[in-house]
């Protein structure tokens, strides 16, 4: 029975060949790798059984079935909703251009008495809304100065005002939005404000339209911005890279000047103490003879003693720095062609540098 099922499993999912490909595809969410399914075949197993019941979500068929219906009540809420509110917005808009207009012209009576009653019958039905939060909530709540909604009610306007207005709202809220539409699109194509009224109207019927157009534009801008700001940290990256191997090049670059003229310094110096050496020894044997020709006297050989005792003591440090000197001369004659050339070119261009210095400087001092 084991096997029956094992093979009815592999046979749901695919050839076994492709049977841990098509798991990980079921469960994309899961954090788990092919070795893990070929290390534990049960685990595999289990993984196969469970995606005839679930999908790549991790949700069952008929969690996922309600919560495909919550989703579209949500939404149908959500748009009665919005309904509601522009409807409210928009009157409210309507009583505040009203009053904007009363304090700069007179408005006619009839319009005067249809923004208030408009006016009261929100005030009202807010009042209403505010003393009566049953609707919210099923606990019962303190009346707010023991008003009641009846109380408040009694403060509508008559029913002959409110008929009145009822008739005449449809027309006057189109009017308002109509405007609010063609301020939009004024707003957007500033060149429609001297175009006819009907050619304003095929425009408006195309506002949506471009305002779905720049909202995708500028969403694409924004993802736009975005890449190209990890591009420039990416740039960034590698300018610094690209500036550190610079300075690294330069730092050898002054090193190795650096040693190419501490070999010439040491050769000189050399040279110099080589010099030194053979007057010194010149010198000795000059002294030598001067002693023997001498009458040799107690005071006479302590004194020669003591100058011979000086010279063959600086010949002995003369002889010290020449080997400190031609050690440090061996050690830069090691590095071979290639450094005397990079060394060579180095000292070009710097002597390059301070010819450009120096005519600088002198068509400076000219122009002064």
């Amino acid at each position: 029975m084991s096997n029956v099922t094992e093979k009815t499993t592999v046979n749901l999912l695919g050839k076994e060949a492709n049977l841990h490909q098509q798991v990980l595809a079921s469960f994309p969410l899961c954090d788990v790798t092919e070795d893990d399914l070929t290390q534990n075949p049960r685990f595999c197993k289990l993984l196969v059984l469970l995606a005839q019941h679930m999908d790549r979500t991790g949700l069952t068929a008929s969690l996922k079935a309600e919560l495909e219906k919550t989703e579209q009540n949500l939404q149908s809420q959500r748009r009665q909703w919005l309904r509601t509110e522009v409807l409210h917005r928009g009157l409210q808009e309507m009583i505040q251009d009203h009053h904007v207009r009363k304090a700069h012209v007179t408005e006619p009576p009839d319009q005067n008495m249809f923004h208030e009653t408009m006016e009261k019958c929100l005030l009202v039905a807010q009042c209403v809304r505010q003393l009566d939060p049953s609707s919210a909530t099923n606990e019962e709540q303190p009346f707010v100065f023991g008003l009641t909604p009846r109380h408040v009610k009694e403060l509508t306007p008559p029913d002959k005002d409110v008929q009145r207005m009822r008739r005449a709202l449809p027309k006057q809220l189109e009017n308002h939005l109509r405007q609010k539409c063609l301020h939009l699109l004024s707003y957007y194509q500033p060149e429609c404000e001297t175009e006819s009224e009907g050619l304003k109207t095929v425009k408006l019927s195309h506002l949506s339209a471009l305002l779905d157009k720049e909202k995708t534009r500028a969403e694409s801008l924004r993802g736009t911005c975005r890449e190209n700001a990890v591009l420039l940290q990416r740039q960034s990256q590698v300018y610094l890279c690209e500036l550190m191997k610079c300075i690294q090049l330069l730092q050898t670059l002054i090193l190795d000047h650096r040693l190419k003229i501490q070999t010439d310094l040491d050769r000189s110096k050399l040279d110099y103490l080589e010099g030194k050496c053979e007057l010194v020894l010149q010198k000795l044997k000059a002294e030598t003879v001067e002693v023997q020709l001498d009458t040799y006297t107690p005071d006479s050989i302590s004194a020669h003693r003591k100058i011979r005792e000086k010279l063959e003591a600086e010949l002995k440090a003369c002889r010290a720095e020449k080997q400190a000197a031609e050690l440090k001369l061996t050690s830069f004659e090691i590095l071979g062609k290639e450094f005397k050339a990079l060394a060579d070119e180095y000292c070009r261009l710097r002597s390059e540098i301070e010819n450009k210095k120096w005519a600088l400087a002198e068509l400076t001092h000219v122009k002064s």
